[in-house]
């Protein structure tokens, strides 16, 4: 079959490759009618995520019809259509039973403190082949695998095995309220729907900061006031339109990609920020220890968390679901302390939302494809890669068809 191969960093390609088969009694094989392609994968090509392994299937967003199910996978059969969640779980450890499935104790093979288990990525995470091919196995089948009714089609379904999920977790963990004022960072595919879940939770404002064009574009339509930081200062911008307040909720959907603008009128603002906190840790770290070692690149909050701190309120809650690797050690805790922020981070139990979400896909009341951009065969995957990773204009999410 054909698949999305992980060789090295900066190194993908479709390969040729064997289809997998039922390993566990409690697999199914899914032949992929939809894949996509998401900020996540880039973490892995450009190595700012570590311990990829070659010949990985890259991917974790699927929608396909059961070819094959293992003997004690009892409620499904072959021909249904499905989606796969991005995160895998068991159904039955107590994580599990509390919907906590992305802290499974059992699907990862790497023991029960080795974090969440998902398709396509690093040894630390399974590893297990991703979903950016032909066919796929999938594990726990019958806790993971959600029907997908003939209301929804797969250009929505693709939407819901991952970033749709995402989204709504980040705005849930935010602990939005009606009328609260909510800051977005980052307007990719899960800021995206991290601010349609924030309006569907009665938001009375939505800020939202990115500098793409197109994307804040999409933000604008669904009903954010957009912040361009290579034109605007943010933390100016969201100061003076709440009153110098500052925002309830704060949405961090960048992670650690989010570098300080390179120029006009944040650039300055930024660095300002940025020198004032490395005096700060500075002086903290010299108390420490007599050599006043300071922190090392990477290991200081990248500015979308540093903004997050200058627009958040006091008593506000920061929810971060933008990918951070295990090596980021730092964050200003004491300003968090002293203004009695509530700071939450994780990764999505997809398998705890994607049935509600289903069901307002199948009502009507929401249509996540408004979000794709970009529907293309899965032969033109290496491409699609290179446009998306460049962040070219209109380059907002990435559906992969089977042929």
């Amino acid at each position: 079959m054909k698949a999305v191969v992980f060789h090295g960093i900066g190194d993908i390609r479709l390969d040729d490759v064997q289809e997998p088969k039922i390993e566990q009694p409690t697999d199914a094989i899914v032949r992929l009618t939809s894949s996509a392609i998401c900020g996540t994968d880039l973490h892995m090509i450009r190595g700012s995520m570590s311990g990829m392994q070659p010949g990985t299937i890259l991917g974790h967003e699927g929608v396909g019809v059961v070819e094959e199910v293992g003997p004690a996978v009892r409620n499904l059969k072959a021909g249904e259509r499905v989606v796969i969640p991005s995160t895998i779980a068991c159904g039955y450890c107590s994580y599990c039973r509390a919907g906590y499935y992305s802290q499974c104790d059992n699907a990862n093979p790497n023991g029960s403190r080795a974090g969440t288990a998902f398709f396509g990525g690093p040894k630390s995470t399974g590893p297990f082949h991703g979903l950016q091919a032909e066919y796929a196995r999938v594990p726990y089948a019958n806790i993971g695998l959600t029907k997908i009714p003939e209301e929804v089609d797969d250009d929505q379904a693709i939407l819901l095995s991952d970033i749709f999920p995402t989204g709504w977790f980040g705005a849930d963990m935010a602990e939005i309220k009606p009328g609260d004022a909510v800051l977005v960072l980052g307007c990719g595919p899960v800021g995206l729907f991290a601010i349609q879940s924030a309006l569907m939770m009665d938001a009375g404002q939505v800020f939202a900061v990115d500098h793409h064009d197109s994307r804040l574009d999409v933000a604008r339509e669904l009903g954010a006031e957009c912040i361009n930081f290579d034109r605007e200062d943010p933390v100016e911008a969201v100061m003076s339109t709440t009153g110098g307040i500052g925002v309830d909720r704060v949405i961090d959907a960048v992670g650690v990609d989010a570098n300080p603008p390179e120029s006009g009128p944040a650039a300055d603002k930024a660095r300002e920020r940025e020198e004032m906190f490395r005096q700060q840790a500075q002086m903290v770290s010299s108390q420490a220890k007599p050599e006043g070692e300071l922190w090392k690149p990477g290991q200081a909050p990248s500015q979308a968390l540093l903004w997050a701190m200058e627009c958040i309120a006091k008593a506000g809650t920061l929810s971060v679901i933008g990918v951070y690797p295990e090596t980021v050690r730092f964050f200003p805790w004491g300003q968090a302390m002293m203004m009695n922020l509530t700071v939450k981070a994780g990764n999505c139990p997809h398998r705890r939302y994607i049935p509600d979400l289903m069901r307002m896909v199948a009502s009507g009341a929401v249509d996540p494809a408004e979000i794709l951009s970009h529907r293309l065969p899965l032969d033109s995957v290496i491409e699609a890669y290179e446009k998306f990773d460049l962040r070219e204009p209109g380059w907002v999410k990435v559906e992969l068809r089977a042929a």
